[in-house]
């Protein structure tokens, strides 16, 4: 293996950069080849030759998979940020999204991803035939996800608070309270509200919406008889049952279809929801592009939702 003094930069380009953050995040040789849509045998071949360059084995057995070392995921962390700047370098000057090749990773949690991302794969197919969409969820989001380069876009109702990145309104929902009507009627009083089994979301580890934050520093008490880590596991706990859930209305359009809804008994705060990005990347073409994409997929969302 070559020796960390015979490292010369010269010998890296995007190819093996993309290789290592795509081995990296998907701790496997088979799904790398696949992201990369390369062979494996071109992706062994690449990360031998990246391991000779940084003279570090970059991946180890565990079980039957592989983990990166320490050193793979420190590089991997450098070279997110390298590759946007490539990618910004292609797109300078007249930018075409025509030109546009390979992912657009957007981090999104289950009603964003629902009601935006799917309109928005549309416009992108039809403009950047070259170019793919790559959803990750967002969860609690930090601000490393846009500082790293994990992503090139975040939609979230709670932006990570960061001085280096910028944030933009979408829209705002309102909430609702969710229900099996072939079970029971919404409640028709607070005392009732509160007296339902209710189902609501925690994001790991333990991020609570902010709605359960606010009403719980209102001294509203409820009966929470399960948790679940996003919306899309709180409708299958509700039919069949009498268990209610308070969440955005947009949902009933999508996850939610089939259940009813009704205003809560009690005033709760609205959900707005926002596209976040690097303010590094304020005035890359490709960049504005996509969030004026994005922006151009809320008025005819939010119209089919009956929002």
């Amino acid at each position: 293996m070559q020796p960390m003094s015979d490292f010369d930069h010269l010998d890296l380009d995007g190819r093996l950069l993309a290789l290592l953050v795509a081995v990296v995040e998907e701790r496997s040789v088979t799904r790398a080849a696949l992201r990369l849509e390369v062979s494996q045998s071109a992706v062994s071949h690449l990360l031998d030759k990246l391991r000779g360059i940084v003279g570090d084995p970059l991946v180890v057995r565990s079980g039957r998979g592989i983990v990166p070392t320490a050193r793979a995921e420190l590089l991997a962390q450098r070279a997110r940020p390298l590759l946007d700047e490539l990618r910004g370098f292609v797109s300078a000057g007249d930018f075409d999204p025509a030109r546009l090749q390979g992912p657009i990773v957007i981090a999104a949690n289950d009603l964003q991803r629902d009601l935006l991302l799917p309109a928005l794969l549309d416009r992108l197919r039809a403009a950047a035939p070259g170019a793919s969409l790559q959803v990750m969820p967002s969860g609690v989001p930090g601000a490393e996800l846009l500082r790293d380069g994990q992503c090139q876009l975040l939609i979230t109702p709670r932006p990570p608070d960061a001085a280096d990145l910028v944030q933009k309104r979408l829209f705002s929902d309102r909430q609702v309270v969710f229900f099996d009507a072939a079970v029971r009627a919404a409640p028709a009083s607070l005392a009732e509200y509160l007296a339902a089994e209710h189902v609501t979301v925690v994001y790991h580890p333990h991020r609570q919406l902010d709605l359960d934050q606010t009403l719980t520093r209102q001294g509203v008490q409820r009966r929470f008889v399960a948790t679940v880590p996003g919306f899309a596991g709180v409708p299958a706990l509700l039919r069949g049952s009498a268990r209610i859930a308070t969440a955005p209305s947009l949902l009933q359009r999508g996850l939610f279809n089939g259940l009813d809804a009704a205003e809560p008994p009690l005033p709760c705060p609205p959900l707005p929801m926002f596209l976040v990005w690097h303010v590094r990347h304020q005035a890359d073409p490709l960049r504005a592009w996509l969030r004026r994409l994005v922006e151009d997929c809320v008025p005819p969302a939010l119209k089919a939702a009956g929002g």
